[in-house]
């Protein structure tokens, strides 16, 4: 990763957000950046399991779950998945399953918490829409930063 998340923000102040509260790195890359591909669902993570089958080009999936510690919406297959297919990390607004596992995983993770319930497939939830985790808006294309200090969205120009 060429920034840390805090030089990042010493440098664009005010033109970049922070995700607010706490984050746990789980997956085996602590420290990772790509641009953004989002997801709006809750507790179903069908529209995660579409892009984990899907070329992720060094992308960040970021997901808003709407901060739900029901159940799981990323574990081990999948973010085996998403790694096969070329994604650097992704962001769980909620919980993952399979810590064990991610944390060997070449893939960035990060989540709110961790529960062993894993979620329903009713085939609900938005793809590719602006999405807000707290008072951070995300858009598809921003760019993402994520490392030990929490992530940062630096928006897209244009």
């Amino acid at each position: 990763m060429a920034i840390s998340t805090c030089d990042l923000l010493d440098e664009l102040g005010n033109a970049a957000q922070v995700l607010p509260g706490d984050w746990r790195s789980l997956g085996g890359l602590s420290a990772f950046e790509g641009i953004a591909v989002t997801v709006k669902c809750h507790e179903d993570n069908s529209r995660i399991k579409e892009f984990s089958q899907q070329p992720g080009h060094g992308k960040v999936l970021v997901v808003d779950a709407g901060g739900s510690r029901r159940c799981a919406l990323v574990g081990d297959v999948i973010a085996a998945d998403l790694l096969k297919q070329g994604w650097v990390g992704v962001i769980v607004d909620g919980c993952v399953r399979d810590s064990a596992v991610l944390a060997t995983l070449g893939l960035g993770v990060m989540a709110r918490a961790v529960v062993p319930r894993k979620s329903e497939r009713k085939g609900e939830g938005q793809r590719d829409i602006a999405i807000s985790i707290g008072s951070a808006r995300i858009a598809p294309g921003d760019r993402i930063v994520a490392d030990a200090d929490g992530v940062v969205v630096v928006p897209a120009q244009g």
